[in-house]
């Protein structure tokens, strides 16, 4: 056997060593993905159901939001006729109430008779 052919065993045996390390790599790599492969499946078997069960929730949130909007618009509805009916009672028996309260008020001080002079009228007294 001559130099180079030991040189040439070194580098064959080298090679078979680097052939298997990178044959092990490979295999567990292989592995690795195999695991990620049974792991995502796993994962989209789990959310697919909470997606479904999620979109159920979301369509019934907007149907009840529906349904509190319809309430909101009729509250307003109500409130508008509450004030118009409070300005219509305002408008129709306010006016009048003033009066006749205004009225007694004066028919009450003048039979008392201690009705006293307001200001203006004790100061064309004076003058």
């Amino acid at each position: 056997m001559s130099l180079g052919d030991i040189a040439g065993m070194i580098a064959a045996l080298a090679f078979a060593f680097l052939v298997f390390r990178l044959g092990s790599v490979i295999g567990k790599a292989g592995k690795i993905l195999d695991e990620t492969r049974v792991s995502v499946r796993s994962t989209t078997d789990n959310v697919q159901p909470t997606l479904i069960k999620l979109t159920d929730t979301v369509s019934l949130t907007n149907d009840q939001l529906a349904k509190v909007d319809g309430i909101t618009t009729n509250v307003s509805a109500i409130t508008t006729n509450a004030s118009a009916l409070t300005a219509l009672f305002a408008a129709t028996l306010g006016s009048p109430v003033v009066k006749v309260a205004a009225f007694t008020y004066g028919v009450r001080t003048a039979l008392s008779g201690n009705a006293r002079p307001t200001r203006g009228a004790r100061r064309r007294r004076r003058g």
